[in-house]
């Protein structure tokens, strides 16, 4: 069963690579999706570009288990020698954009989803939902799909992460900074130039600190990450702008992060959105002590995924390495979809 699990996932993922499906322009991949419903004769809905099923003996009064992955990619990077997409295969690994993040993790849950549908008696319902506009946080992604899916109560989010749980992930808040001052000719003397206030204000991110630290996220991390100022070499510009990326542990909420940095800031900070909250999933939940028993490690996530936009617990999890994605020449071991189909239905066996 295993094996053949593992072909038909690995033949779906040939056709998704070779469709180009960049965030906002996944309709072709989605098309894909459906037709692998069809072929598995699996009830199933769509809304833009996100497909989603329950399994055959769906009953409202059990708890319900979201298995959950993307089917958007980033655009392929500069440094790609082979074709993004054109998927081939060269001693175990098949190389393509998308193949790593996150569609080994894709095709994998299609794959267990399948495998469980119609099985009777489960604990858990299950709900698979491939979706899009993950890479961008989209309001077409996994999150505006929530308000058509049954309330969910504890979710799987298809990532590489080796296979390994990832129980607790960093949130984000991105912000907009200021600096102001006197707009000027650079031949006159200026006392308030904006430009000049930057040494001091890029040192205030670099020095201030979050009080609460967690033990799986670690601290809160602040990060400048673009400044821009001035269009003329003879002309003092009036302000500064720059952005601010902060990665939030799970010790806050993103409004509190956010009170605390723009009533401290010398400078003025608007955030773009506080939606992309932390997550976390207790070690106790009887999903991570599934994991652990077949021998599966816990660690927390410094990037972000769609977990962000849920509220009920989750844990992060599926076959490829983090570190490969959005890499040139991006590719995943066949294996690692074949044991990733293995360990899911180990982990799931355990609670359902």
């Amino acid at each position: 069963m295993i094996d053949v699990l593992t072909k038909e996932a690995i033949a779906l993922l040939t056709d998704l690579i070779s469709i180009e499906s960049f965030s906002r322009n996944e309709n072709k991949t989605g098309d894909r999706i459906e037709n692998w419903f069809k072929n598995k004769n699996i009830p199933y809905k769509r809304v833009k570009n996100n497909i989603w099923g329950l399994n055959k003996y769906y009953n409202e009064n059990k708890p319900t288990l979201l298995l959950n992955s993307h089917h958007d990619t980033v655009k392929p990077n500069s440094s790609y020698t082979k074709d993004p997409f054109k998927p081939e295969i060269v001693k175990d690994k098949l190389y393509g954009l998308g193949s790593n993040d996150a569609g080994g993790a894709l095709v994998s849950l299609l794959a267990i989803f399948a495998f469980y549908h119609e099985k009777k008696d489960l604990k858990y319902n299950l709900i698979i939902a491939a979706t899009a506009e993950e890479e961008i946080a989209g309001e077409n992604s996994l999150r505006g799909l929530l308000e058509y899916l049954p309330n969910i109560d504890i979710a799987i989010i298809g990532e590489p992460t080796e296979m390994h749980m990832a129980i607790a992930e960093k949130g984000l808040i991105v912000f907009d900074g200021i600096i102001t001052g006197k707009a000027s000719h650079a031949a006159h003397f200026n006392n308030n130039s904006a430009i000049m206030k930057l040494p001091f204000v890029l040192n205030w991110f670099k020095n201030f600190k979050f009080e609460k630290q967690s033990n799986l996220l670690g601290p809160v991390k602040i990060t400048v990450t673009q400044v821009k100022a001035g269009n003329e070499h003879n002309v003092i510009p009036g302000e500064v702008n720059f952005t601010v990326d902060v990665r939030v542990n799970d010790m806050y909420k993103n409004k509190e992060i956010a009170d605390i940095i723009v009533s401290n800031a010398p400078c003025k900070l608007t955030p773009r959105s506080l939606k992309l909250e932390a997550s976390s999933i207790s070690i106790n939940h009887e999903l991570v002590k599934s994991g652990i028993k077949i021998g599966r490690k816990t660690y927390g996530s410094p990037t972000l995924s769609d977990q962000a936009a849920l509220d009920c617990p989750s844990l992060k999890m599926g076959p490829g390495l983090s570190t490969r994605s959005h890499t040139a020449n991006e590719f995943i071991y066949l294996e690692e979809i074949k044991e990733g189909i293995k360990i899911y239905i180990k982990l799931l066996d355990n609670i359902i």
